[in-house]
C-alpha cells in the first residue's frame, strides 16, 4: 500500500474544519499551496514517475499534490543549489543547535500512537518553554517539522537486481599512500565499476567526504560522456544519515540533489553485506595494486586523475574474466545505456554555518582543523562553502571573504590567512598586544615589533602585509628570520633579503686577493709628521 504524503492529512483536515470553520480551512489550504517541497518529497515524485511509470494524475491522487506542481519538479533539470536558496537558508541557521533535539522528539513519536505526536505548534511551544534565549520563528520551526517527518514517515521503495546490465555501476572506496609536491598523505581513491563489462575507473582524493565522493563521480560521467542509471552503494557515512526501520535509508539532501540533477538510481547494500557489490570490492584492491604501486608522487592531484582515466582504458584491452571477449568492446554496451549528461554543470560544494571564535577562527572535523575567517569576523556566524579541495569564508551578505586549502588527516591542523590579520594590525598597532592575535605570531615577528616604535610597527605590519599578498606568509617570516640572523632590522635589509630569496639574483663567487699586492703601511693621523714628509721631499728610502 502506497504510504500517504504529509500533505493530504493536511487537506484532509481542512475539509473536516471547513464545516466549523471555513477561514481556517483557507488557511490551511494556502499553507499547502505555497509551501516549498522537500528534497525526500520531490524525490518520491520523481520516483514514481521515472522510475515506477505512474501517470502524472496517479501521482496527483497519491500525494495530494496538483498536477502543476507535479509537472513543476519533474521538469527540473537544474538541481544545484541556488544563490537565494543559499541566502534563504541563513534564516534556519539560528535553529541549527535545536535541530537534534527535535529530531528525538520526532523519532521517538514513532513509538506512540499517531494522535499523541508532535505538532509543529508543540514543538515551538516546547522549545520555547525549555530556553529562554530561544527566537525562532513559529513558521521557521514548522517549516523543519514538516520536512523531518516527512523523510521520517515516507519511506522509498527499493529492490535488488537478479543480473548486471549494461550501464549499471558499483561505488566505494580504498585507501591507497601518495605523495603530493614532496608530502606524503594517507588517502582514498574513488571507484566506479561496471559489474556488466569489468571496466572501472578510479580517482585520487584526501578524503572519503561528500565533496570528494560527488567531485569523483562528476569527473567519471564528463570523462566517459554519460552517466549510469543505477549506483550501487555502501552505507556511506557521507551519504546516508541514518539507516530507518526497514532498511530504508535517510540521505543526506546534497547527495539527494546531485542525484536528481544526474538522473540516476541509487540502491544500498544491506549492512555488512560487501558481497553485493562484488564487482567493485574486487576492483578496489584490483586497481591499487596495478595502478598505485609504487607510491606515485606528483605535484597536482586533478592533473594525475586525467592520467588515472588514460590508464584505466589500457587496462580494459585485457580479456574479460569469464565473457571471452575484451573488457574495452563490453564496455561500449556500457556507454550505449548511459543516461547523457546533464545540460546544466551540477556544482559540488556544500554549505555550513559556523561560530568564528575571538581569534578570528573556527573549526571543522570536531576540532581537528582549524581556519581563519577575519578578526572583523570574531564572535560571528559565518557562511562556509566546502569543496572537494577547498574551504570558502562568506560574510552576511554571501561575498568571499578568504580561501583556504581544504585540510584533510587525523592530525590537528591549522591555515590561516595571515593578510588580513597583518592588515588589520597595521591599521591599529597599538591594540598589538592586547589583541588574541598577537599571541598567534610568530615568536621572530613578536621580537621584532617589541623592538619597534608604534609608528615603525604600522609601517613594518604593511610591509609583511604587501610580502605576504606577493609571496605568502612563510617567504615573507623567511626573510625577515635571515635578516634578524644578520642583525638587520631596518625594513631596506628585509626587502634585499626577500627579493634574494623570490628573484634569478646572480650570484657572484667571493673575491681572492693576490699575494702580489703590496702592502700598505699604517700612516700615522698626526698632521705635524705629514708635515716632515714635505720637507724630506718624498724620499723613498725613507721607512713609514
Amino acid at each position: 500500500m502506497q504510504q500517504e504524503f504529509p500533505i493530504i492529512a493536511k487537506k484532509r483536515i481542512a475539509i473536516k474544519l471547513s464545516i466549523i470553520n471555513p477561514v481556517r480551512m483557507n488557511k490551511i489550504l494556502q499553507e499547502v499551496k505555497g509551501r516549498m517541497l522537500s528534497m525526500v518529497e520531490i524525490e518520491g515524485i520523481r520516483t514514481m514517475y521515472f522510475n515506477q511509470g505512474k501517470k502524472v494524475s496517479e501521482i496527483c491522487e497519491i500525494s495530494g499534490f496538483d498536477r502543476k506542481t507535479i509537472n513543476k519538479y519533474l521538469k527540473i533539470e537544474d538541481f544545484s543549489k541556488k544563490t537565494s536558496e543559499k541566502l534563504s537558508s541563513k534564516k534556519s541557521l539560528k535553529l541549527a543547535k535545536y535541530k537534534s533535539e527535535i529530531d528525538e522528539w520526532l523519532e521517538e513519536d514513532k513509538k506512540v500512537r499517531r494522535k499523541q505526536r508532535h505538532t509543529a505548534k508543540r514543538v515551538y511551544d516546547r522549545l520555547c518553554e525549555k530556553y529562554s534565549e530561544f527566537d525562532c520563528s513559529y513558521r521557521t520551526v514548522a517549516k523543519y517539522v514538516s520536512e523531518k517527518k516527512a523523510e521520517i514517515y515516507a519511506p522509498k521503495q527499493s529492490y535488488l537486481p537478479l543480473d548486471h546490465k549494461a550501464g549499471e555501476a558499483q561505488v566505494d572506496f580504498g585507501k591507497a599512500e601518495f605523495i603530493e609536491k614532496g608530502k606524503r598523505y594517507f588517502g582514498s581513491y574513488l571507484i566506479l565499476s561496471f559489474p556488466y563489462s569489468n571496466a572501472g575507473y578510479i580517482q585520487l582524493f584526501k578524503g572519503e567526504n561528500l565533496e570528494c565522493l560527488l567531485q569523483g563521480l562528476k569527473n567519471i560521467y564528463e570523462h566517459i560522456g554519460g552517466v549510469p542509471y543505477r549506483h550501487w552503494f555502501d552505507n556511506l557515512s557521507s551519504v546516508v544519515v541514518k539507516i530507518l526501520k526497514d532498511k530504508e535509508r535517510q540521505l543526506r539532501d546534497d547527495f539527494i540533489r546531485f542525484k536528481e540533477h544526474h538522473k540516476f538510481e541509487s540502491v544500498f547494500c544491506n549492512p555488512y553485506s560487501g558481497h553485493e557489490k562484488g564487482n567493485v570490492e574486487n576492483k578496489v584492491g584490483y586497481l591499487r595494486r596495478n595502478l598505485l604501486v609504487p607510491v606515485p608522487e606528483f605535484r597536482d592531484m586533478d592533473e594525475y586523475n586525467r592520467e588515472l582515466f588514460q590508464k584505466c582504458e589500457e587496462d580494459m584491452n585485457r580479456a574479460h574474466y569469464s565473457k571471452g571477449v575484451s573488457i574495452k568492446s563490453l564496455f561500449e554496451e556500457d556507454l550505449k545505456a548511459l543516461n547523457p549528461l546533464p545540460e546544466k554543470e551540477f556544482e559540488v560544494e556544500s554549505y555550513e554555518s559556523v561560530k568564528v571564535d575571538s581569534y578570528g577562527k573556527f573549526t571543522l572535523n570536531n576540532g581537528k582543523h582549524s581556519y581563519s575567517a577575519s578578526p572583523s569576523l570574531a564572535g560571528k556566524r559565518v557562511t562556509i562553502v566546502k569543496t572537494y579541495k577547498e574551504i570558502k569564508v562568506l560574510d552576511k551578505e554571501m561575498r568571499k571573504v578568504v580561501v583556504h586549502r581544504r585540510l584533510y588527516g587525523k592530525e590537528k591542523q591549522e591555515s590561516v590567512d595571515w593578510l588580513v590579520y597583518l592588515k588589520q594590525l597595521s591599521r591599529k598597532p597599538r591594540a598589538l598586544k592586547y589583541s588574541g592575535i598577537y599571541q598567534m605570531l610568530p615568536g621572530s615577528i613578536k621580537g621584532w615589533l617589541d623592538k619597534l616604535s608604534i609608528k615603525q610597527q604600522s609601517s613594518a605590519l604593511k610591509f609583511l602585509a604587501s610580502i605576504t599578498s606577493e609571496s605568502g606568509f612563510d617567504i615573507a617570516v623567511k626573510a625577515l628570520e635571515t635578516s634578524l640572523s644578520y642583525n638587520a632590522i631596518d625594513l631596506d635589509s628585509v626587502m634585499s633579503v626577500y627579493k634574494a630569496l623570490t628573484m634569478n639574483v646572480l650570484r657572484l663567487a667571493n673575491v681572492k686577493i693576490s699575494s702580489n699586492i703590496p702592502k700598505v703601511c699604517k700612516v700615522d693621523s698626526d698632521i705635524k709628521k705629514y708635515d716632515s714628509f714635505l720637507d724630506i721631499g718624498g724620499d723613498e728610502n725613507v721607512n713609514c
